[in-house]
């Protein structure tokens, strides 16, 4: 049977498309651009890995303190919205400062408030799933979010790296052309983005007037008290992490392994293209398959992906690599937050959304602190980055539990 989209539908997943694009910058060139920053600071490989993996940590600690909270705030009536905008406005104009950043210390500072700007968006974008569409076609239009995200995030992409790799011969200077790739990211985020805005109505929210701590508190031991919810959570926490972690520390790996950035681009671009079917076919998949089940294999395929990444010493490994982590990387995330959409109540999604951002994105911290601290301490950058084969098997272990506990 085929699968149409309502134009609710299509509008939200539009902003998958627009989000995509500074993600994507965040996975390829930026880290190749803030390398050359750091060789100009006197930063060696391994130290310039785990400066960028400490700021990808402050980044998601700052979601992981402030999400929960101001999702509290989102789910009272009219307040999604409002916030939302804000914090696309504030990723995409960090976004565009990049470009003005000339030393590797200012450079991270401006990714830190992007990074949180487009951490945060995602709060309350992962929270209007409930709201825009049914139960039933949670799972299907979450993997077409992912799906359309990762090749329409291609365009601005390909503009971009034509900028960056053309800078010769167009006349420009690499801080210039620079310069144009963020503001072209930035201007995709937010054209991609006046659409949902102007459709969006927020027809789930919590009435009672209580105290935003007290709310979120109650929310916290109403959680804890659902051992499926709950379990999930814990799940999320480790396999999440780890998938987090590869996505922001991918380019960073391979360019202090020595590889050849170019051939590290077109890799991950390839990703990008290898996920949009594979995240449709997943998607559809559900359909038939239980998704409890599909999050399962995913998991164990990342698995064997942190094992694999330990023992890359060639460029063809990370191409190898790259189609992996596309095969899967959508799969697991759209169905996890369909899953999740599924077992809370929509009312308090903005908070729910927010706690779940602890264990997600705000504690991928734990991951690129990992990579980092083990890379520092042992001097090798493999083992820090197959220390993500442990998230991945408790991640698992966790995850099947959750599928058995009951709910309370």
């Amino acid at each position: 049977m085929k699968f149409k989209l309502t134009s609710g539908e299509k509008k939200w997943i539009l902003y998958d498309v627009g989000n995509s694009a500074f993600i994507l910058l965040v996975s390829t060139i930026i880290p190749i651009y803030f390398n050359s920053l750091a060789q100009s600071g006197g930063l060696d490989s391994v130290s310039y890995l785990a400066y960028w993996g400490y700021a990808a940590s402050a980044a998601t600690l700052i979601v992981a303190l402030t999400g929960p909270l101001l999702g509290t705030v989102a789910d009272r009536r009219a307040r999604k919205k409002p916030l939302f905008l804000f914090s696309v406005i504030l990723g995409a104009l960090g976004c565009l400062l990049l470009g003005l950043a000339h030393s590797w210390m200012s450079f991270l500072i401006i990714f830190v408030l992007a990074k949180v700007g487009y951490s945060l968006s995602l709060v309350f974008y992962d929270s209007m799933l409930g709201d825009i569409t049914e139960q039933e076609r949670m799972d299907n239009v979450s993997s077409q979010g992912y799906a359309w995200g990762y090749i329409g995030s291609c365009i601005p992409f390909l503009v971009c790296l034509g900028l960056v790799l053309g800078a010769g011969p167009l006349g420009l200077s690499m801080s210039r052309a620079m310069v144009l790739a963020f503001l072209v990211v930035s201007l995709w985020w937010i054209g991609c983005t006046l659409p949902l805005l102007r459709v969006y109505r927020q027809p789930h929210f919590v009435t009672e007037e209580q105290n935003h701590f007290a709310q979120l508190w109650h929310t916290l031991r109403e959680l804890a008290g659902n051992r499926k919810v709950f379990s999930f959570v814990l799940a999320f926490f480790f396999y999440i992490d780890g998938v987090y972690t590869i996505i922001d520390m991918a380019t960073a790996y391979g360019t202090a392994l020595g590889f050849d950035t170019t051939g590290l681009l077109l890799a991950l671009l390839l990703t990008q293209i290898v996920a949009f079917p594979s995240s449709i076919i997943i998607g559809r998949l559900s359909a038939s398959v239980d998704s409890g089940k599909l999050i399962s294999f995913c998991i164990l395929a990342y698995f064997g992906i942190a094992v694999f990444a330990m023992f890359m010493s060639a460029q063809i490994h990370f191409w190898i690599l790259a189609v992996a982590v596309g095969m899967f990387q959508g799969g697991i995330q759209a169905l996890s937050r369909s899953h999740f959409a599924k077992l809370i109540p929509q009312e308090k999604s903005g908070e729910y959304f927010g706690l779940l951002d602890i264990c997600g994105k705000g504690a991928s911290m734990l991951g690129t602190f990992t990579v980092s601290f083990i890379s520092q301490l042992s001097g090798s950058t493999s083992l820090g980055v197959g220390a993500m084969a442990l998230f991945f098997l408790v991640g698992l272990l966790l995850f099947r539990y959750s599928l058995k506990a009951g709910s309370r």
